[in-house]
């Protein structure tokens, strides 16, 4: 929860008592921050016989998922059809008709939602965006009316059946457009090609405000350039302040095998937040829990469980770093991903939060922690005190302060921070046991 210019927790440390005293306001119990996970494939795991299991004991993997402290799951619709979906499940599983049930079951599990529309009959991204077959026979003005239409129709199932999205995705990994050759970006005639992706963009949302209202969920546009501000640039500065398409959110797909190092994330987030000032998310990421598929050692992080949680340990102080609070969230993509026979899963498989027995990984605890309610604690060791904070305060600073006074002076705490994994601490000397010190969290 973002408060002006500061987020705040206290801890008073009275040591002439030997008690450690924690309290939070009421308003940093909850976090606008989305742990996400995709999980589009989950039935479809489920009726091959694929089971989730947390403690040894098998559940259902969206409460696994929540247990975890993951509060947003994102689920992907083709245009495909019931023949296309029953020839080949894989590839075209996700229509209508497959993801509203599984919609319905992520809200009634008390999870936010995200729709990722990909306007394709099978996967959409950077290099595939092939227009619905049903749809390639419209004209432009036709396929403009055809995307209102389809989302309206869309999002009135996903209201009808109790599963409203929170989110909306207006396209997947849309860096070269989408529908092409109608959307595609740039063309031999940028000017009437970005005019295009925008009426059509424009035309999806206006669809999802149709059924929705001043209820809508909010609009994420995403591309697959985490790494790489100067794409970044050209494609949000065409689409933001060329075109003036008005979304809430900036996706970026990041792979760490696929994408370069985590700084060059840091730079396009922060830059993309800065300069069309809006929460910036990792719409999509993932990282090897084993080194069967992927490099032993993959930007310093080994292929294996303890690898996989200190991955994603960086990549939420990345995104809880970006300035004025826009980092606005993480999705694990293929989150739900195990092994099938005869399946090419491209190695997501062991990149899941599930290992091949089906046991949640503690990445995914790690994920859940970005969004944790925000509070400090602590506890008496001797001479010393710890203090201790969850990873959703991954980006604050601790400061401290020896008077309850309304507007005391707060002290940088300059102690060295370490990290569980999930939760940060410092260790520091009580000083004088006959005084009272107090410890916040702030963004500066």
């Amino acid at each position: 929860m973002k408060l002006p210019g500061r987020n705040r927790c206290f801890v008073r440390l009275a040591a002439l008592m030997l008690a450690v005293f924690a309290a939070a306001p009421a308003a940093m119990a909850m976090t606008n921050f989305i742990a996400g996970a995709d999980m589009s494939l989950l039935a479809y795991f489920e009726s091959s016989n694929i089971t989730y299991k947390a403690s040894g004991q098998t559940q259902d993997a969206l409460t696994i998922l929540k247990n975890n402290g993951i509060n947003c799951i994102r689920l992907r619709v083709f245009t495909s059809s019931a023949a296309l979906a029953q020839t080949d499940p894989y590839d075209y599983i996700n229509n209508l008709t497959y993801t509203v049930p599984l919609a319905a079951r992520v809200k009634k599990a008390g999870l936010q939602l995200l729709i990722d529309f990909h306007y394709s009959d099978t996967w959409a991204d950077p290099g595939n965006q092939a227009t619905p077959v049903a749809w390639t026979n419209l004209d432009f003005g036709s396929l403009v009316l055809q995307m209102r239409s389809y989302n309206s129709n869309c999002i009135a199932a996903f209201v009808a059946a109790g599963a409203t999205p929170d989110y909306v995705q207006v396209g997947n990994e849309i860096t070269g457009g989408m529908l092409w050759p109608n959307g595609a970006v740039p063309g031999s005639d940028a000017s009437t090609q970005w005019s295009q992706l925008a009426q059509l963009i424009n035309a999806a949302i206006q669809g999802i405000h149709d059924v929705t209202g001043t209820n809508s969920p909010k609009i994420i546009v995403h591309i697959d350039r985490g790494g790489d501000w100067n794409t970044t640039k050209w494609f949000f500065d065409n689409l933001i302040q060329s075109q003036h398409v008005q979304i809430d959110y900036i996706g970026e797909s990041y792979y760490p095998f696929w994408h370069g190092p985590l700084n060059d994330l840091a730079n396009c987030l922060t830059n993309a937040a800065l300069r069309y000032n809006k929460p910036v998310i990792v719409a999509e990421t993932a990282f090897p829990w084993t080194n069967t598929y992927w490099t032993t050692n993959i930007i310093g992080f080994s292929g294996s469980t303890n690898g996989q949680a200190q991955y994603m340990m960086a990549l939420a102080q990345i995104v809880k770093n970006v300035p004025n609070g826009l980092g606005g969230g993480i999705f694990w993509w293929g989150s739900e991903y195990q092994n099938l026979r005869r399946v090419n899963e491209a190695g997501f498989n062991t990149a899941s939060f599930f290992d091949a027995k089906g046991n949640v990984l503690p990445a995914a605890a790690v994920d859940g922690q970005t969004a944790a309610p925000l509070t400090l604690t602590a506890t008496i060791s001797g001479t010393n005190v710890n203090v201790f904070w969850p990873l959703s305060g991954a980006g604050l600073k601790l400061r401290s302060t020896t008077t309850s006074l309304s507007a005391p002076a707060w002290a940088a705490v300059t102690n060295s921070v370490q990290n569980t994994g999930t939760t940060f601490y410092t260790t520091l000397p009580l000083n004088n046991a006959a005084s009272a010190r107090f410890y916040r969290l702030q963004t500066n």
